[in-house]
């Protein structure tokens, strides 16, 4: 990468760490830490929720999933607005009203300690195994390109994360989260206009051979289970998905608890569902243009240079062979796009079919390279996520890349820095704190969630040298997100119904929780987005069930939202 580049993204991200310390005041007490003193603008709030969504591995493992899947991927969010409304007439206004810390919190209110600490439990091990692939994203696509060691790159965007969360709390993570949402949207833009300008083509023919490739595909109403990507998995899995993440994981609860009040906290939401879906889309777009970008400059055989290198070094002359054939069909696939782009698209019926078996075979000798890659280097060899890199260094302008690299490094950073800040939260307010050391003064909590701060990023580091072969790193975090978060939605469920118990809870949560499992060990081709309603719906039914047996005769009451 040029120098330019590479000051453009050191002073960024310096300006990044060092402004947003410089925001970061009263975090002295645990309100202020982990709360911001519940001060925090609504629109800072909405900004910091997108931001922790839109991670590094949106960047790049959603274009990388554009590219190669098209705009399918977008029905996975159709759920959010729904979940969104449901949310701020239930559990946005119970929670930021019981002025909690931590949303498991609200369920010993409920159903006791050991439910409380038993899901806080379970959101302790997702989102710590969930922060490591978070930094898996950019720094296995560093480590690749750049040729650094996997745990340099790790460390070059770890440390300085950890840094800044454990001295500046969710202060410095609030306030970096704003500037790098304008920065990575600006970034986005850019990179439309540079795809428009260097495709050959004009935007509507673009459009027109990505159509014929099948990349703007959007609704699949197909009733599915195994199929991730349709409409109902999307309106019904994605709604479950949806509600437990924005409503019951820490990472995005501990942001709505910083508003300033009820109103605030359900405006930061709304915003979040009115324009995640659109950025998304633009985010997967920016994916088919690249598409169609490499049917007229011939694309690299291997999308990680990594593989590149070692595939040609353990057999020169396959290597080569393998190559002549991709760049042989390429040639076939490029003749077509130009004609289907110069042709009206009421004459292009055979020249379309045609691209179309041009398209599968180059898919074929792609992935006769793939698989040669895994021989080889002994990984999966799925490279979706090298995509936009490769796009990125070897098209973009001097300078706009090194943005977009800064931008990728800024999201990752702020992403991470807001799941850290939660995983310290839940371990001091649910564990330490609860159990441990009830009565203390803000001083002791604050140093000792600065040291959990920094347990948990080294943790997360450390899952990240291993996350590197894990596929699309897009999937992967919703994969493992899915496994949790139906059953934890559950419970929550569980406590705004009265006549629920805790016994019923604690046992409900154990079944869903055994439920997914089965459905995910049993039967693996069931699309792992049915999994949140299943965890839901078992937690909740069994729950009943055994509440309706429970001796735990009246309960405790469930907090009123006035």
């Amino acid at each position: 990468m040029h120098w330019i580049n590479w000051v453009v993204v050191i002073v960024y991200v310096a300006y990044i760490v060092t402004h947003s310390l410089r925001r970061a005041k009263g975090t002295n007490t645990v309100e202020g830490y982990f709360l911001g003193n519940r001060n925090i603008p609504w629109w800072a709030v909405g900004l910091t929720v997108m931001a922790t969504q839109l991670s590094a591995i949106t960047l790049i493992g959603t274009t990388g999933q554009g590219a190669t899947d098209g705009m399918r991927f977008v029905q996975f969010y159709f759920g959010l607005p729904v979940a969104m409304v449901i949310l701020g007439v239930t559990i946005v206004p119970y929670l930021h009203r019981a002025k909690v810390y931590t949303a498991y919190e609200f369920l010993e209110q409920r159903f006791g300690p050991v439910t409380r600490s038993f899901t806080a439990l379970l959101f302790l091990c997702s989102r710590g195994l969930g922060a490591g692939v978070i930094i898996s994203a950019p720094a296995v696509v560093f480590s690749a390109i750049f040729g650094w060691p996997i745990v340099l790159s790790v460390a070059v965007i770890g440390i300085p994360t950890v840094l800044y969360v454990v001295i500046g709390g969710v202060q410095a993570v609030t306030w970096a989260d704003v500037k790098q949402m304008f920065v990575i949207v600006a970034a986005l833009v850019a990179v439309v206009i540079v795809l428009l300008v260097k495709i050959p083509v004009s935007p509507d023919a673009a459009l027109t051979v990505a159509g014929a490739a099948g990349r703007l595909k959007v609704f699949d109403f197909s009733f599915n289970l195994t199929e991730t990507y349709t409409f109902w998995s999307g309106i019904i899995g994605g709604t479950f998905l949806m509600l437990s993440y924005f409503g019951t994981d820490q990472s995005q609860v501990q942001r709505y608890l910083t508003a300033k009040s009820v109103d605030e906290a359900r405006s930061s939401h709304l915003m979040s569902a009115f324009w995640k879906i659109p950025l998304q889309a633009l985010i997967l777009l920016i994916g088919v243009l690249i598409f169609v970008y490499y049917l007229f400059i011939v694309p690299p055989l291997y999308w990680n240079p990594a593989h590149a290198r070692a595939v040609e070094a353990a057999d020169p002359s396959g290597y080569a062979q393998l190559e002549q054939n991709a760049n042989a069909v390429w040639v076939q696939r490029n003749a077509l796009a130009a004609e289907i782009a110069s042709t009206p698209s009421d004459q292009a019926g055979r020249v379309r079919e045609e691209f179309r078996v041009a398209d599968a075979a180059y898919g074929a000798v792609r992935a006769e390279a793939l698989v040669k890659a895994a021989e080889v280097t002994g990984q999966s060899s799925r490279d979706v996520n090298y995509v936009m890199p490769q796009f990125v260094l070897g098209a973009l302008p001097i300078g706009l890349a090194g943005l977009f690299v800064a931008a990728v490094l800024a999201a990752a950073m702020s992403s991470i820095a807001g799941e850290l800040a939660a995983l310290s939260a839940a371990t001091v307010i649910d564990f330490y704190k609860r159990w441990f050391k009830p009565e203390a003064s803000d001083a002791h909590y604050v140093k000792v969630s600065r040291w959990a701060t920094a347990g948990w990023g080294l943790l997360a580091c450390g899952v990240a040298v291993y996350a590197a072969s894990f596929g699309s790193l897009i999937e992967v975090v919703n994969r493992l997100g899915s496994f949790f978060y139906g059953s934890i939605l559950g419970v929550f469920i569980l406590a705004m119904i009265p006549r629920s118990r805790a016994p019923g809870a604690f046992f409900g949560l154990i079944i869903g929780m055994g439920s997914v499992a089965a459905v995910s060990y049993g039967a693996p081709s069931v699309s792992f987005l049915w999994h949140n309603v299943i965890g839901a719906v078992m937690v909740v039914a069994s729950g009943l069930v055994i509440s309706a047996f429970s001796h735990d005769a009246k309960g405790r009451q469930t907090p009123q939202q006035g």
